[in-house]
């Protein structure tokens, strides 16, 4: 483990930097939204730019890569950050903060092939899993130090801005200095949607519903906690210590997911985020002992449902056509982070603050009513599952991206090679 933390420790802290600027800028903004008494929506609406950047960065990060390579894009994209980020104090012109939000997470997402492809590139196949373990860990612990970081000075001044910036400037320096060696160019891998589709519908609706819940958590749970008289010390900690629950969940999870039924699982996570929304949502002014309590709760729950959609839809794929699974269920996630803050923000404004966590109830309980262990014939199950499951993704890329992915026509299917036999023609719906 040691070595393994010397070997891509560069690559690793740039990513704690990363997210570290990340999760502040997202925060501060909606809580600056929140502030100025600007409505909910457009709460939302900034964290639904973001994810519509993200997803379009996966298409312009693989041209850049293939370009200019992969320092060049990730130095360059961070200087497109760190001056978005600036910008900010220019105008508070909501459409400009729009264009701001989908630059910076266009940037991002290509950052994050950059290191991602890396460490796939450069692990080797039997250190992956604890190489990406280790990468989800810093990325988590980025994400809490971000929180935490509003406590530092507790107002919502340009300070906060100069600290985004300082650590997408900072991300650049372990990269710059490393001496790891370059990852291989990307290839693309097209899509076979209408195959997934047909094969794995079920996880297609839980990564669809995670993205929802999760896009509308990180654009309005700290506009939510801000309702309830939360200063911004306390939204921070509250971020934290939900962000926190949501890593140390992956322990537990990981063990449950690879012993039981995954279907059965994600039904089981759903209802009890059912219930445990719900409190938030009945008491208009909950404590702050109450309300950690159960965004606690709620955390530990949330992001087990990506993991265990991902786990779901790999044990019914065929291994040539992973990458290709990994690209359509991160657009997906994309899809559900867009839509999710807009819908969210539209029922905080017409209904108050709580309507976020009748919202998260509501989406968990459709979720619970479409996925079941009995919905899954068991006809496409691989010899080598059940697999270990994935982190929840940040933002939108995750450790299951291992090369860019570039859609396709519906039929498509992964590309041969001279040694590979022909696909067979996609199969019945199997209902999984």
């Amino acid at each position: 483990m040691l070595g393994l933390t010397k070997t891509f420790g560069a690559l690793y802290l740039a990513s704690l930097l990363m997210q570290l600027g990340s999760t502040l800028l997202m925060t501060y903004l909606a809580l600056r939204l929140s502030a100025d008494g600007v409505a909910e929506f457009w709460g939302g609406a900034l964290m639904a730019a973001n994810a519509l950047g993200m997803v379009a960065g996966g298409r312009v990060g693989r041209v850049l890569i293939e370009q200019v390579g992969h320092i060049r894009t990730y130095v360059a994209c961070a200087g497109v950050i760190s001056a978005a980020v600036l910008a900010h104090e220019f105008s508070s012109a909501l459409p400009f903060w729009l264009f701001l939000r989908a630059l910076v997470g266009l940037a991002m997402m290509c950052q994050l092939m950059v290191l991602e492809s890396w460490l796939n590139d450069r692990a080797q196949s039997d250190q992956r899993g604890k190489v990406l373990g280790i990468y989800m860990v810093a990325v988590y612990v980025g994400m809490v130090l971000g929180q935490l970081a509003l406590s530092l000075n507790g107002d919502l001044g340009i300070r906060a801005l100069l600290g985004v910036a300082m650590a997408f400037a900072l991300c650049l320096v372990p990269v710059a200095l490393t001496r790891s060696m370059h990852p291989a160019a990307l290839q693309p891998t097209p899509v076979a949607i209408k195959l997934f589709i047909q094969r794995v519908p079920q996880s297609l609706v839980t990564i669809l519903m995670s993205g929802v819940i999760t896009g509308g958590f990180y654009g309005l749970a700290p506009i939510y906690a801000s309702r309830q008289g939360l200063d911004t010390s306390q939204v921070g900690q509250f971020m934290a210590l939900v962000i926190g629950a949501g890593l140390l969940a992956q322990l537990p999870l990981g063990w449950l997911s690879d012993r039981l039924p995954r279907a059965s699982l994600i039904r089981a996570v759903a209802l009890l985020l059912v219930f445990a929304c719900l409190p938030l949502g009945f008491y208009p002014t909950p404590s702050f002992a109450a309300v950690l309590l159960f965004g606690v709760a709620i955390g530990f729950l949330q992001f087990c449902l990506y993991p265990l959609g991902v786990a779901l839809a790999n044990d019914n794929v065929e291994a040539e056509l992973r990458v290709s699974l990994a690209g359509l269920l991160l657009v997906t996630y994309g899809v559900g982070a867009c839509v999710g803050p807009l819908l969210a923000g539209a029922l905080m404004e017409r209904f108050g603050a709580p309507s976020l966590y009748y919202f998260f109830a509501a989406c968990a309980a459709l979720l619970a009513l479409a996925v079941g262990q009995g919905k899954v014939s068991g006809a496409h199950l691989q010899e080598d599952a059940p697999l270990h499951h994935q982190a929840t993704p940040v933002g939108l890329a995750c450790a299951t991206l291992p090369a860019a992915v570039e859609p396709a026509s519906p039929n498509a299917v992964a590309p041969q090679t001279a040694a590979e036999p022909a696909m067979p023609a996609p199969p019945e719906r199997s209902g999984v």
